[in-house]
């Protein structure tokens, strides 16, 4: 797969009359208002996610208040798409270019956090939105209908459509309508991410694959009789032993983590079930592949080895992100002039003592207001954002939703975004992603260099196949 990276974007934006900047202006100045005054509406939807996280494919109240809102200003929503309950999409308009913009909801396992700037969870062992999914669902929300309200107002032939997408964390949902082919009409889909910096980078991260090995064993009495047992964690054990002396044979920036989901019950009873979860990184998709099957291998013989049978079943599986500097150019430019986040006194002194918390050298506070020069980056994490990108043109940005220096997946990541700092930095990024929308529908020729550019990258010989194959959605991994 070819993916070239080279700035161009600067010599793709048309020359307009100044006539037309200014009436342009002048729509995104409106935009801007409206969104301003319905700042409070927002942090609403967003802090009732917050509040109430749900895991993947189990969003059930989430995508039922996304749905409503979305069916209240007039979208036609379908609910259920792809096979998947808790997935959706929300479409304004029947004509001109068809613009989409992604939304997340679901939250991670056992990051139950309050809305404090010292460690306390909220529920123990209780979900918790650690990767600001609950900002990322209601911003992309407040901008699609801040675009639709535009089309309507200025009579812009154009479709904005807003997907619902569930189970980013582990269980792929993108994956599963870019299957379906809910994409095959889109031009162009924007998009953005929780972060602790300002920024729309074109760029790259890793494919994965994942997937749950089970081993079954015989149960026997631990002390009294351990020659008739068969130890189901031994395979566990065996097969993760082997696939930590893999990590040495494998190529850069191959990635390989796991949890133990099943060990037993009991330390006096070998264990009859035992059950491995996996997650393999890599840049290349070719490569992921190769080393999963490498990790296969190491189960079927930790199965022989114990004398016991194993199973596996591929949860889920992302290609890497395809760059677009086309867009990524419309969305930097929409994020300059939109600007950072300003914290207030008290979101100062919570960020002072956030930070106190984390270690290493850490930005400056003061960055959460800065714009970030556009670079192309190398990400070493993954989502499933990376199969759309491979299926339509698509650009992404991240707003300052956390303290500086906050890393994802962490407690100091869910407690920002409960907080105005989560709030501001999703507004933020809900009015850059409507004022690039805007820009993509008053400029045709934008679009078409985005498209041109999308199958350079792919070249005329790609043709996509999901890294998780033809399997339904695993609606139960959070189980």
């Amino acid at each position: 797969m070819r993916n070239r990276c080279s700035f161009s974007w600067l010599g793709s934006l048309a020359l307009i009359s100044f006539s037309a900047l200014s009436s342009a202006q002048s729509d995104k100045d409106d935009i801007l208002s409206a969104l301003n005054n319905d700042y409070e509406r927002y942090q609403s939807i967003a802090e009732t996610l917050w509040s109430s996280p749900e895991l993947g494919y189990l969003e059930v109240e989430s995508t039922r208040l996304l749905q409503s809102t979305l069916e209240e200003e007039g979208f036609s929503v379908e609910t259920g798409v792809a096979g998947m309950p808790t997935a959706f999409t929300a479409t304004f308009g029947n004509d001109g270019p068809v613009i989409g913009i992604l939304g997340e909801y679901d939250a991670l396992p056992g990051m139950s956090q309050a809305a404090v700037p010292y460690e306390e969870p909220l529920e123990d062992g209780a979900p918790g939105q650690a990767c600001g999914h609950h900002l990322f669902g209601t911003a992309s929300l407040a901008a699609a209908v801040a675009v639709k309200n535009w089309l309507l107002e200025s009579g812009t032939p154009g479709t904005i459509r807003y997907y619902g997408t569930p189970a980013e964390e582990g269980g792929s949902g993108k994956v599963y309508m870019v299957r379906a082919g809910l994409f095959s009409d889109v031009d162009a889909v924007i998009s953005w991410h929780a972060g602790d910096a300002n920024t729309a980078n074109p760029g790259t991260n890793l494919a994965t694959i994942s997937g749950k090995f089970r081993f079954i064993g015989r149960s026997a009495h631990a002390a009294a009789a351990p020659e008739r047992g068969r130890s189901a964690l031994d395979g566990v054990e065996a097969m993760n032993d082997m696939v930590n002396m893999l990590r040495e044979h494998t190529t850069e920036p191959t990635r390989i983590h796991y949890v133990i989901t099943d060990g037993g019950n009991a330390p006096n009873i070998v264990p009859k079930t035992a059950e491995v979860y996996y997650v393999i990184r890599h840049e290349d998709v070719d490569e992921v592949r190769s080393v999963w099957n490498r990790v296969v291998r190491t189960a079927e013989g930790a199965a022989m080895g114990t004398e016991t049978e194993m199973s596996y079943e591929i949860i889920g599986g992302t290609y890497p992100r395809l760059p677009n500097e086309t867009l990524a150019g419309i969305l930097h430019q929409n994020l300059s002039a939109v600007g950072g986040v300003d914290y207030s006194k008290e979101d100062i002194a919570f960020a002072q003592k956030i930070q106190k918390t984390l270690p290493g050298k850490l930005p400056f506070i003061e960055s959460a207001a800065e714009v970030q020069p556009m670079v192309f980056t190398r990400g070493k994490a993954s989502a499933d954002t990376g199969d759309v990108s491979w299926t339509v043109p698509m650009a992404a940005m991240r707003a300052a939703t956390w303290v500086p220096g906050t890393p994802a997946h962490s407690w100091q990541a869910v407690a920002a975004g409960g907080t105005d700092i989560g709030y501001k930095g999703m507004m933020v990024a809900a009015k850059t992603l409507a004022l690039s929308a805007v820009d993509l529908y008053r400029q045709p020729e934008t679009l078409a260099k985005a498209k041109a550019e999308f199958e350079d990258r792919t070249g005329p010989d790609f043709s996509y196949q999901a890294l998780l194959g033809d399997r339904e959605p695993a609606l139960d991994y959070r189980k």
